[in-house]
């Protein structure tokens, strides 16, 4: 389908996670979780990673957070090497992960004085915290603590709080797992609001098909693990803004979720036959 509102892709590579490897040391002997994963992102694009438990999909976006360093391979950001954890890659994981002694504003402030404490005066820094509050829809509950606020409405403080640093790349992992459906329709629209507002580059996990074909530029499939790598990649080419009501009678879109679903299928029969792994011997002899 073209889309004449959608912004062309850049073709330079911003994000390059350029044939990453992983493998762990275990009382077993070495494992094997990742092999030659290999993938190029544009700036301003929003990537989702989908596939089955143990396809190494959190470790992949670990590898590019910096919390991982990959055994083979490496990554790019902006033709610069990644290998420790930085500011220009922000982390929003399905735990909020919020300091329950600070208000909501204390807590996004906290990020924003540590990342621009040196060259933002505290004006600047007040602006900036209440600015991508109000982003998020949390303006009004500035004062409260964790505590009293709800779990979409903590996830949407742990957001604001990765945007305020405005990260070069926004790593999600299962940012809205947690959520009961309608707080996560409501997330996923903001989200989407906040995407084409800031043109962020944004890679997520997600196991939910309707949301990676909903926000995505692009799906990347992972095959089963161990030693899973890339195995499809699906170009979105729905146009923006996305509206799920509008979507759901879409041919297009309809045929974009029948692909991922086929995917998962297709690999979850191989799971089905495949024979146990070692580990899992293990735990059905304890068990």
């Amino acid at each position: 389908m073209s889309n004449k509102n959608q912004p062309e892709v850049p073709t330079m590579t911003y994000l390059h996670i350029d044939h990453i490897g992983m493998t762990f040391k275990t009382s077993n002997g070495p494992l094997n979780i990742l092999d030659n994963v290999d993938l190029k992102v544009s700036k301003g694009e929003f990537v989702s990673l989908i596939g089955h438990s143990g396809c190494g999909k959190s470790t992949v976006l670990n590898v590019v957070a910096g919390l991982l360093e990959a055994t083979t391979g490496g990554v790019l950001l902006e033709n610069r090497e990644v290998n420790e954890p930085g500011p220009d890659r922000a982390v929003v994981f399905q735990n909020h992960s919020l300091l329950p002694w600070l208000t909501v504003y204390e807590n996004v402030r906290l990020a924003v004085d540590q990342v621009f404490g040196k060259v933002h005066t505290r004006r600047e820094r007040k602006k900036r915290t209440l600015h991508y509050l109000e982003l998020m829809h949390m303006g009004h509950a500035l004062e409260r603590r964790p505590a009293e606020i709800s779990g979409g409405m903590k996830q949407r403080v742990g957001i604001a709080r990765a945007l305020a640093m405005e990260p070069k790349v926004l790593l999600m992992d299962e940012p809205f797992g947690a959520l009961d459906s309608l707080t996560r329709s409501h997330m996923q629209d903001t989200l989407m609001e906040i995407q084409a507002y800031l043109q962020n580059t944004v890679v997520m996990i997600t196991h939910d098909v309707d949301e990676a074909v909903l926000l995505s530029d692009r799906i990347v499939m992972m095959s089963n693990g161990p030693s899973a790598t890339i195995g499809q990649v699906l170009p979105i080419d729905l146009v923006r803004p996305r509206h799920r009501v509008e979507l759901a009678d879409d041919p297009a879109y309809n045929r974009y979720r029948g692909a991922v679903f086929q995917f998962l299928h297709d690999r979850q029969e191989n799971l089905t036959i495949a024979k146990p792994t070692k580990s899992a011997v293990l735990r059905m002899a304890a068990g």
